[in-house]
């Protein structure tokens, strides 16, 4: 591995320096609010190299970056409603997985963008939910997670919608965030691996790309530590409506070109 990886580098310096920086920046999102990594990441690396050669990799480092963040975290995780989201995220992987194959991917992705965008300008004007949602809704909002990862790979809206949404610390949110993806993208690294998807390339690629990774979550949550919590919820809702304004865009690229 340690000869591929060296020629890996060798290779082409020019997508290296530019796969790195893209690593990089979204490392420091990540770090930052606990999401948003895979599709900034895959999103601008996609310009330069296949999609299927991407996602591993990307996997494999969002894996990476969120055991690096587990440590300063772990006592902040809210387990009650982290439980009820993976039950409910389970629950409705192979249900999105099933919708993958008949339901038209651009036209859902322009769907859901819009109502991210509207139910996180609601949030940036003052709404809130008065208690943390209970057993029912937390699996409900699980399962809606997971049928959209199973179908489109963004699953994330929805649970960071849940956690800032609710009157819980900002800190609390980003930290169940964080573990609730580990969880995730575990589930779907293992999925990878039986379809025989995750390959010695995808481990090279994730070993060049580490130490942006690294360096970049790093600056992302120093950044986190120094701002208040009122401040980092609206940053959270910005990211999220940013996101969502990719995903949108990069459908209606997808309907214009007829794929």
């Amino acid at each position: 591995m340690l000869a591929e990886l060296w020629a890996a580098v060798q290779s082409d310096w020019e997508v290296l320096a530019l796969s790195s920086a893209a690593i990089f920046l979204a490392a420091i999102v990540r770090g930052f609010s606990g999401f948003g990594f895979s599709l900034l990441s895959i999103t601008a690396i996609s310009l330069i190299l296949p999609v299927a050669q991407i996602v591993p990799s990307i996997f494999l480092l969002e894996i990476a970056a969120s055991i690096n963040l587990i440590p300063s975290i772990w006592r902040e995780i809210h387990w009650r409603s982290l439980t009820w989201l993976m039950v409910g995220y389970v629950i409705g992987l192979p249900v999105g997985g099933y919708a993958l194959i008949h339901a038209p991917e651009a036209p859902a992705q322009i769907v859901l963008g819009l109502f991210v965008i509207g139910t996180a300008i609601l949030m940036l004007r003052g709404f809130h939910l008065e208690r943390t949602p209970g057993t029912a809704a937390s699996t409900a909002t699980g399962t809606a997670s997971g049928v959209l990862n199973g179908a489109f790979g963004i699953g994330g809206p929805p649970v960071v919608l849940f956690y800032f949404s609710t009157p819980g610390a900002a800190a609390i949110g980003r930290a169940s965030i964080i573990f609730f993806f580990l969880f995730t993208d575990l589930l779907g690294v293992g999925y990878f691996a039986t379809q025989g998807i995750v390959t010695t390339q995808s481990f090279v690629q994730s070993l060049v790309w580490l130490p942006a990774l690294l360096i970049g979550v790093w600056i992302g949550a120093h950044g986190f530590r120094k701002l208040s919590q009122e401040t980092f919820r609206r940053w959270v809702l910005v990211i999220l409506i940013a996101l969502a304004g990719l995903g949108m865009g990069k459908a209606a690229l997808m309907l214009m070109s007829g794929a």
